[in-house]
């Protein structure tokens, strides 16, 4: 396997798999596993099963490199760690509690998740890399892989159609591509006695019909609405699910670069992109994400479907004498990545690729708008808005927010995800202060912030895209049950010729006497800004002195209109790992009027330091 290895990605996964035989194999401990059920802990049984994983997938290059019997020994190992293991299921998934009482797996019930697909598609590339060397030293070893991915995934996947992440009731996301496209790498390398071919041709044909039932709901604009981050597990999964088709069938099921939505789709990413390591980070992504991401997935998708900006996104990411992928991505990932010729050779260009950061983009299934002051550069002032409701998927209540970035950097942002525990995806996923729209950049209508809900969206939205000006102006009204709301219209507009970005807010409100609240004062009504940095506040004006040491912005609004900041510390590395300590929320009172217009510029004093 050697040949046509990148040496530089070799180099360092058999430097690190060297390192791990001094240690002891992680373990994920029942009481981990029981944790969720206990403090909504998740992280500590998910972190060892990874580092499981991740081990095991160094160990399996290494192995299939050098043919050396110790890594052969290290690889067999791995994979009695995960046979035995009790469940594959991330704990935070299983369905055991609700099904059976039971707070751990219960092994005669499992249940198909996104860690289950993972463990499956691993063993299964190793089956590919390594059958003959694991025949020969551990006869019977690999027919325990396929006794395992067929009680565990390829008969529940069959005989089970209960599974919500197929979407058959309409609701299609992310779990379906990443989940379905393991499962089809298992059908085709565990299923392949002639015994067995009846039943692996079921397997695919599933498989198809889910690939297909999610690359149907995907918009013909390609946008995800669960955001960048979700991308990569979400539409790059689809990709890569039928890629492994056109292999199959000997390009005879060659989707991708025929079906609109999935060609625009591969944009998605730098569509996204502020600049440098920050992305637009609606839903529950990160504003500066991990940049290990399997971007030759990426660069691939663009050269199928022949779109020249992705692939130039994708390839900026490829730097000379950095490894080209990572066992973090999962094995298939890996290996596709470390022998990937044309992805290899796009290291070795003599002058850097640069991203090309359009300098509008507006995706009408989403409602999202990003423009930027200079298309192909990150210089200036970068906006991005959105309509939508709070319905979607990894929602936050978040309709009508936005962003404001300088020089790719954001300054006027969203908080992003906390890290998860049982909590986020269950009825008290709001009580979480990251999701409730009181700590996004949305008005709060005396003191009725936006629910979560399908009703609770934006309405008459629209979009002017011109050379000099790039706008987005929504209907919030049917974002809040507030008492005598009337209307509330936003828009958010970038002005390039004056590099400013200006955010007006007009709305009707009954007088407060005729509502239901008799003789109690009204309550406050705020447009609120959430802000990253140094911030210096002063009469209608806000000083802020961006992460990363940008050019300072400024923030304008009527001098009369009180302003309060508050200090949210940040003690999650989900959040202080992008953001650093704290995030400054801005709080503008505008009760007893009907208009605000705010203004952001890039401010550079000429003397001192206001700080």
């Amino acid at each position: 396997m050697a040949d046509g290895v990148d040496a530089v990605t070799l180099a360092d996964i058999l430097t690190r798999a060297d390192r791990d035989l001094a240690m002891d194999w992680p373990t994920p401990l029942a009481s981990s596993a029981a944790r969720v059920h206990r403090d909504g802990n998740r992280d500590v049984w998910e972190a060892a099963a990874f580092a499981r994983q991740h081990r095991l997938s160094r160990a399996a290059v290494a192995a299939a490199v050098t043919l050396d019997e110790r890594w052969i020994d290290e690889v067999a190992d791995g994979i009695v760690l995960l046979c035995e293991q009790s469940s594959w299921c991330w704990p935070a998934h299983d369905d055991s509690k609700r099904a059976h009482g039971a707070i751990l797996a219960t092994v005669t019930d499992p249940y198909l998740d996104l860690g289950a697909g993972e463990v499956v598609g691993q063993l299964a590339w190793i089956d590919q890399l390594l059958a003959d060397q694991l025949d020969a030293r551990y006869p019977g070893l690999r027919a325990r892989m396929r006794h395992e991915a067929s009680t565990r995934v390829l008969a529940p996947f069959v005989n089970r159609r209960d599974w919500h992440w197929l979407g058959l009731d309409g609701d299609v996301h992310n779990w379906s591509p990443w989940i379905q496209g393991n499962v089809l790498v298992a059908a085709l390398r565990f299923l392949d006695a002639p015994t067995e071919r009846a039943e692996r041709a079921k397997v695919v044909e599933l498989v198809i019909e889910g690939i297909d039932r999610y690359v149907a709901a995907l918009p013909a604009d390609g946008a995800i609405d669960e955001g960048y981050s979700y991308w990569w597990n979400g539409a790059c999964r689809a990709l890569e699910a039928l890629d492994v088709l056109t292999y199959a069938t000997g390009g005879r099921l060659d989707a991708a670069a025929l079906i609109p939505a999935l060609r625009e789709t591969v944009a998605f990413p730098h569509r996204m992109h502020l600049g440098g390591a920050w992305y637009v980070n609606h839903a529950d992504g990160q504003a500066r994400p991990s940049a290990d991401q399997p971007w030759h997935s990426l660069f691939r998708a663009a050269q199928r479907v022949g779109d020249p900006a992705a692939l130039a996104h994708a390839a900026s990411h490829r730097v000379a004498g950095r490894p080209v992928a990572s066992e973090a991505e999962g094995l298939g990932r890996l290996l596709r990545g470390l022998t990937d010729p044309a992805w290899i050779a796009a290291g070795e260009a003599d002058l850097p690729v640069t991203p090309p950061l359009p300098a509008a983009v507006w995706l009408a299934s989403v409602e999202v708008l990003v423009a930027r002051e200079h298309g192909g550069s990150s210089a200036g002032l970068t906006v991005a808005a959105k309509g939508g409701s709070n319905d979607e998927h990894h929602n936050h209540n978040d309709v009508g927010s936005f962003l404001v970035a300088a020089d790719g950097v954001p300054v006027i942002v969203d908080a992003g995800r906390p890290t998860y525990t049982l909590a986020t995806f269950g009825p008290d996923r709001y009580s979480t202060w990251a999701m409730q729209s009181t700590w996004h950049n949305v008005p709060e209508v005396r003191g009725v912030p936006q629910p979560a809900g399908r009703q609770y969206a934006a309405a008459a939205v629209v979009a002017d895209l011109t050379a000099d000006r790039s706008a987005l102006s929504v209907d919030l009204t049917a974002a809040y049950p507030a008492p005598g709301l009337v209307s509330w219209r936003r828009t958010v507009q970038l002005d390039r010729g004056a590099a400013l970005v200006t955010i007006a807010d007009s709305w009707t409100l009954e007088p407060w006497e005729h509502g239901s609240a008799l003789r109690t004062a009204e309550p406050p009504t705020s447009v609120r800004l959430l802000l990253a940095g140094d911030v210096v506040l002063d009469d209608g004006t806000a000083l802020i002195f961006p992460l990363e040491g940008g050019p300072p912005v400024r923030l304008r609004w009527p001098a009369q209109i009180p302003a309060i900041l508050t200090m949210r510390p940040l003690d999650d590395p989900m959040l202080s790992d992008v953001w650093g300590k704290s995030l400054t929320r801005l709080d503008l009172d505008v009760t007893g009027r009907d208009t605000i217009s705010v203004t952001v510029a890039r401010d550079l004093p000429t003397t001192g330091d206001e700080r």
